[in-house]
């Protein structure tokens, strides 16, 4: 992974330092609320309901075990012992006392991390997905490149300062893990004909109050041009989005104002400003940052792994997880390990304890690489994993409450923090996560499901990912109570959809029921081993709407 150069490390610390000073004289009074607030903003720190909650970036969701076992250090001096990981692979502490802040981004900084970008009206932190590297379907790494991206927008002084946040992401497999069309810029990296590396350009995509897919406006760009057309759509961006309203001032209202040829067009012309100047990349400075990310010292494992088979057979519960759980990888006799952070009603969607976090970090060394991922579906995963350490890193993760076997089910339930933290939402998310996780506790049922995805978000700021959940939930303000819209059919990756509200909102008592009878519905008009999101395509809403408002009593108006 990659490793701080001199001018990271310098920059990283500079800025503890000007924070710190920011910190006390806010404290002392000399600065007021106002002036403080864009101060902290810029580094991550928000003001929740009950304290301080500071957002941590992971970069393309790579940490090592030192900063794992940093965040768990944090977690247990400065919060209320746990984290909470999030649908940009951040991590969030929620219990931040603002005294402490700087000594927090110190032993962040000590580790080549920081809290830099996570907030404000900037390029946030730069997402791909929690396989890159290794997932046996990717065609090229896209690490590499997104490292890039993150040295090029942190700090870049001509995009602080953006009408609304400004979210990226790149992927390069043959399933869109990234989500890139729900992002204001998606990235997809493929090979060309002479095995150069090119980029398909999305632009305009984001969820929130205005939910839109994004749209292509560039296809085959050579990788050299990377930044300078980014830059070009930022600068697009920037000249022309609206900054009186913040509803719409994200990029997706203004491509959808001028429309996709007009943006295009307008990109293309500031592009040819930038085209071939000092943006371009060269060759060696991809070569620099790519020598972080060379594979690690694979071994021959085609002997190796005798007993799997034997376990697979022997151990029924041990066979369901590695189904659900382990994903293929490039290298043969090598899987990939999903750890849920869902355990069903036991713990809140991404929140992980930091004696989770230190023996994630331990079983990363023994039985791995040294590297951690996280996934923006807010789970963890140990990229190099050999198949005859599978069965013993199973039985460590269910000791640790992170071997559900759940991946990609039902209860593998994303969600936000909700109104039980954020002073944005309008309801609680994580009992209704809870709530629903306890009724849907038999594994055998939900694997017979197949795959399910569930979204909950508190608000229309849509941190949750709702609209792209096969079954989305939002919470709603009516009349000072917290309610419910459902919506259906959402999906991510290549074939992304955005789900379709199924009608008036649910009270939070009622929301168990209505997704065991969406279910149910399912599973009536299911054929053979039909997904949840191909029988919605195939039967529509109208079924799953007759079904719910015919059963739930007491239905808001």
């Amino acid at each position: 992974m990659y490793q701080y150069d001199d001018y990271d490390r310098a920059l990283v610390f500079e800025r503890v330092a000007q924070f710190r000073d920011q910190v006390e004289r806010f404290m002392a009074g000399e600065l007021s609320e106002e002036e403080f607030l864009p101060l902290r903003l810029q580094n991550g720190l928000y003001l929740q309901k009950h304290a301080y909650m500071l957002r941590v970036a992971i970069p393309y969701g790579t940490l090592s075990v030192r900063q794992m076992r940093t965040l768990a250090s944090i977690a247990r001096d400065y919060d209320r012992g746990y984290g909470h990981f999030t649908t940009r692979q951040n991590m969030q502490f929620n219990w931040i006392e603002l005294a402490q802040v700087p000594d927090i981004l110190e032993r962040l900084a000590e580790v080549e991390m920081h809290a830099i970008q996570t907030s404000g009206n900037c390029v946030r932190n730069i997402t791909t997905e929690a396989f890159a590297g290794v997932a046996a379907d990717e065609m090229i790494d896209p690490r590499p490149l997104a490292e890039i991206l993150r040295q090029w927008s942190t700090i870049n002084p001509e995009f602080l300062f953006l009408p609304r946040k400004f979210k990226i992401a790149i992927c390069s497999a043959e399933q869109d893990r990234a989500a890139i069309m729900m992002h204001d810029i998606g990235l997809y990296l493929y090979p060309g004909s002479d095995g150069h590396m090119l980029l398909r350009v999305m632009v305009g995509g984001g969820l929130g109050r205005t939910p839109i897919l994004g749209l292509q406006i560039r296809e085959g760009l050579p990788w050299q041009h990377l930044l300078s057309y980014v830059e070009a759509v930022l600068r697009v961006y920037n000249r022309h989005g609206r900054r009186d309203n913040k509803y719409k001032a994200r990029i997706k209202i203004l491509v959808k104002a001028l429309g996709i040829e007009a943006f295009a067009r307008e990109v293309e012309e500031e592009w040819q400003y930038l085209k071939d100047g000092p943006a371009q990349l060269t060759l060696d400075e991809f070569e620099r940052v790519a020598s972080a990310f060379v594979a690690p010292p694979y071994r021959d494992l085609s002997d190796t792994h005798l007993d799997f088979g034997t376990h697979l057979a022997e151990n029924p519960a041990f066979a369901r997880w590695v189904q659900r759980n382990v994903q293929p990888h490039k290298v043969s006799g090598y899987t990939s390990v999903v750890l849920s952070t869902k355990p069903g009603a036991a713990a809140p969607p991404g929140d992980v304890t930091a004696e989770q976090m230190e023996a994630v970090a331990e079983w990363s060394e023994r039985l791995g690489f040294g590297e951690i991922r996280i996934a923006h579906e807010q789970n963890i995963v140990l990229p190099d994993v050999s198949k005859a350490d599978l069965f013993t890193l199973w039985r460590l993760a269910c000791g640790h409450n992170l071997g559900s076997a759940n991946a990609g089910l039902l209860t593998d339930i994303i969600a936000c923090p909700g109104g039980d933290f954020c002073a944005l939402a309008n309801a609680k998310s994580i009992p209704i996560a809870k709530a629903i996780a306890a009724r849907f506790e038999d594994l055998d049922y939900l694997h017979d499901l197949g795959d399910i995805s569930l979204n909950i978000s508190g608000c229309m700021n849509a941190c949750g990912h709702h609209h792209i959940g096969n079954i989305g939930i939002l919470g709603v303000d009516k009349n000072g109570a917290e309610w419910y819209q459902i919506t259906l059919g959402g999906a991510q990756g290549k074939n992304s959809a955005l789900g379709k509200v199924i009608g008036p909102s649910f009270s939070a008592a009622q929301v168990p029921g209505v997704i065991e009878c969406i279910v149910d519905t399912f599973v009536r008009y299911r054929e053979s081993e039909e997904l949840f999101v191909d029988a919605f395509q195939r039967i529509g809403l109208e079924p799953f709407k007759e079904a719910v408002y015919g059963k739930v009593p007491q239905v808001s108006a």
